[in-house]
């Protein structure tokens, strides 16, 4: 497998685990070469509970990849998420010894570094610190600080944590499937990426990711993540309703809700009835639409307000943080029907389906431009932005090499120069702290 073009998503979701293999085709978009499902045995809620059942639902999701595509995976980006994920904005600086000098990435990553030592509740760990706006010497709202002067560099940062546990379980599924872990990343970022625009980020949207176990919030503005949350409730809550209100069996429930199920109850008159047959010779059901579009209502609305409720306590209500691309829905559970209408009708918010597929190559399979799929498409292409910056590395070392050599007296050309500069500033606190997750997985075994 060519590593430096060729990325590998797995979405471990509640309800399905999803492989992804892609790469970049010559015009920039994600050409998908194969893909493997399998149904999500032993994950709850996000959440790792059955480790075996896991290993053997991403070995299923890998092997079917692998035989669509021909090509043998043994590297994979992993999408985390769960009820035990959440956020927190924090404010931190550093003061710096030679305010003469210009700013470079070592001083972000030590003001970066400072926040990762932050002491949290008992059994957590930091994912992600990402720098919101920086202040220097007092001058606020700077987005780019590398090449500035000052003395005191300040920032505001949004500190994603979660559960060490839950991350070590997922770490310890991949491994024992016979796959390295390159890189965990949040799911609501993941799927961000596959289906909003730069223009929407700019100007301020929500997007509200709905798995089978989770709803995954996360919220941007000025370009920047200024929110994430996760809710734990999902698509599988629903067909639990559906399945205890309408004594009837999961399987029966789950295809209601795809095949006739509605988030609106006005749509559906009073004389529309469907049939389900009975168990094993009993008599079959008949269960009116309407009664099932309000089980599926009743439940969507809880899921909504507390989005909504998420929504509000980032301040979208204040003039200066209004989100005016209002909100983007996507996920398998943004399949409901009329899911848009209501959404709208509660937050009064301009509301749109999101499908990755502006970022996909078009001869790619129509089912693969579905909300189910965003997360998937989203850390195969996090994978490949990450890819793209490792052959840096290579022509660092070239560059090194050769100055030892016969041609030392020859200068560097600018633009080696230049790709040296950029991988010494690409090394950020993220990649390192990947590395220690590793070595942290290797001895936890």
């Amino acid at each position: 497998m060519e590593k430096d073009n060729i990325a590998v998503g797995l979405d471990i979701g509640t309800t399905k685990i999803v492989a992804m293999i892609g790469k970049h085709n010559e015009y920039g978009k994600l050409e998908i070469l194969g893909i493997g499902r399998s149904k999500s045995l032993g994950v709850h809620r996000g959440v790792v509970n059955n480790i075996t059942q896991t290993i053997q639902s991403i070995q299923q999701a890998v092997d079917e990849a692998q035989a669509d595509s021909g090509l043998k995976i043994e590297d994979v980006v992993v999408g985390i998420a769960g009820q035990h994920i959440r956020s927190l904005q924090h404010s931190d600086y550093i003061t710096r010894p030679n305010a003469d000098e210009v700013i470079d990435s070592k001083d972000i990553e030590k003001l970066c570094g400072q926040v990762h030592k932050l002491v949290m509740l008992p059994g957590e760990e930091i994912i992600h610190v990402l720098p919101q706006e920086f202040k220097i010497d007092g001058q606020a709202e700077v987005k780019e600080p590398i090449g500035m002067y000052g003395g005191r560099l300040e920032a505001n940062f949004h500190v994603v944590v979660g559960q060490v546990a839950s991350i070590r379980n997922i770490g310890r599924c991949v491994k024992s499937s016979g796959l390295e872990l390159s890189t965990v990343t949040l799911e609501p970022l993941a799927s961000a990426n596959a289906v909003l625009s730069q223009e929407e980020k700019e100007a301020g949207v929500a997007l509200i990711d709905i798995g089978g176990g989770t709803t995954d919030l996360a919220i941007f503005k000025d370009g920047i993540i200024r929110h994430t949350a996760v809710i734990p409730f999902g698509g599988n809550v629903i067909t639990e309703d559906i399945k205890e209100g309408c004594s009837i069996i999961e399987k029966q429930a789950e295809l209601l809700k795809i095949k006739f199920g509605s988030a609106w109850p006005g749509e559906n008159k009073d004389n529309e009835i469907v049939s389900i047959p009975g168990l094993r010779g009993r008599e079959p059901k008949e269960i009116t639409l309407k009664n099932l579009s309000k089980i599926i209502h009743a439940r969507v609305v809880e899921i909504i307000e507390q989005a909504y409720l998420e929504i509000k306590n980032y301040g979208h209500e204040e003039q200066k943080k209004k989100l005016i691309a209002g909100i983007v829905l996507t996920g398998g559970g943004a399949q409901l029907k009329h899911l848009k209408q209501l959404v709208e009708y509660i937050t009064g918010m301009d509301t749109r389906i999101g499908f990755p597929n502006e970022h996909l190559a078009h001869d790619n399979e129509k089912e693969l431009t579905s909300p189910q799929y965003a997360t998937a498409v989203g850390l195969v292409m996090n994978s490949l932005e990450e890819n793209k910056k490792k052959p840096l590395v290579a022509k660092e070392e070239v560059v090194e090499e050769s100055q030892n050599d016969t041609y030392e007296d020859q200068p560097m050309s600018e633009e080696t120069e230049q790709l040296v500069r950029e991988h010494k500033e690409r090394k950020n606190f993220f990649d390192k702290w990947v590395d220690k997750f590793k070595d942290f997985l290797d001895n936890a075994e």
